[in-house]
């Protein structure tokens, strides 16, 4: 079954332009935490990639529920591990884990992410408005 956002119909998840660059970005986490220090592992390793790998988990879980109010819900969530997200690339530059070019190249990617996640979102709930 294909699903209408902005007016476009996609029929898969994986079609859909912010799950792809969140899951891009995700990927990338996991390459440059690869080199984080071994005693970041159950730390800021972890932590990092939990809030990075939930975005498109999120997208992902809420895009297969049957309701808007449900999918907004989980797109408020995908939201907020965005953020989450770029708190821990801030850290990570910080802490020297990452240069500053990495960080600056993420962290638009992520400002990209939270751009569409909330123009979705606004669309959503204009949509929700409408509908009441």
């Amino acid at each position: 079954m294909k699903k209408q956002i902005f007016g476009i119909k996609y029929k898969t998840v994986e079609e859909l332009p912010v799950w792809q660059k969140s899951y891009e970005l995700t990927l990338k986490i996991y390459e440059l935490t690869n080199r984080f220090p071994s005693n970041e592992i159950y730390a800021l390793t972890s932590q990092i990639r939990r809030s990075a790998s939930s975005v498109p988990a999120n997208i992902t879980e809420g895009y297969s529920r049957n309701s808007t109010k449900e999918l907004l819900q989980f797109l408020y969530n995908a939201r907020g591990s965005n953020a989450e997200t770029i708190f821990h690339l801030k850290l990570s530059k910080d802490l020297k884990y990452l240069n500053q070019e990495i960080y600056v190249i993420l962290k638009e990617g992520y400002n990209e992410v939270g751009k569409q996640l909330n123009g979705w979102i606004s669309s959503l709930k204009k949509k929700l408005t409408i509908s009441h």
